[in-house]
């Protein structure tokens, strides 16, 4: 099966299950990090990951993933079926917010209490949070705006400061500060997108000028006599 075949339900459940699993029902966990523990967590700590400023590789993200409760795998086959899932998953979400930023939605949770559907973005929010610290200087790069925007909204779900505040609205009103979370990820993603795109176009053209070019900066000199050589002054 193809490394960018979105996951079904029965997929997600059984990532679900995986995460949950790591930690085992009598491990001490008093003061210990527990790592992500649903599919809600992850999906948020995905999006921060491909979203960061800088790459964050597997080999930086794996490990955060876990806490302090690294997976004992029975199988290699195990192992085997959580990369597959999990990769799959990852490049689910980078395709759509790259691709079809738009159409990007997080997978917040849902619950029902007394007949009605609340929704739930507290362990989403966590997750992204979580994956934004693996590139913590880049993020502080970001506009005060976009970054305000952004960690204001995920914390005030994920944190005990943010839920005492939230103890004082209406349901209507935490309804609507849990609709600005989308569009705050991705406007910092696009951001962060953007300014990739520039680097690359700079290193581009910086690439075609061959020594013995004319210099770019217009001086009429060969670059190698220019701009090609350091320090330059002109």
């Amino acid at each position: 099966m193809s490394l960018f075949e979105p996951l079904d339900d029965t997929e997600l459940d059984r990532l679900d299950d995986i995460l949950l699993d790591h930690v085992p029902e009598d491990a001490d966990t008093e003061g210990k990090d527990e790592g992500i523990l649903d599919i809600q967590s992850l999906d948020g700590f995905l999006t921060a990951v491909v979203s960061a400023p800088n790459s964050v590789l597997p080999s930086q993200w794996l490990p955060k993933l876990w806490g302090d409760f690294e997976p004992v795998w029975k199988t290699m086959a195990e192992y085997q079926e959580f990369m597959n899932l999990i990769m799959r998953h990852l490049n689910c979400i980078a395709g759509m917010i790259n691709e079809e930023p738009k159409n990007f939605e997080p997978l917040f949770g849902y619950r029902e209490v007394d007949g009605k559907t609340f929704c739930v973005v507290d362990e989403w929010c966590y997750g992204y949070l979580r994956g934004m610290e693996l590139d913590r200087d880049g993020w502080r790069e970001t506009p005060e705006e976009i970054l305000g925007e952004l960690v204001g909204g995920l914390a005030l779900f994920s944190t005990t400061e943010g839920w005492d505040e939230l103890d004082e609205r209406t349901d209507d009103e935490i309804a609507s500060l849990q609709e600005r979370i989308a569009p705050a990820v991705r406007k910092a993603h696009a951001y962060w997108l953007a300014q990739r795109a520039k680097a690359r176009t700079v290193r581009r053209e910086l690439a075609k000028v061959g020594r013995n070019d004319p210099c770019p900066c217009g001086s009429g000199k060969k670059f190698k006599k220019c701009c090609g050589v350091t320090p330059t002054f002109h």
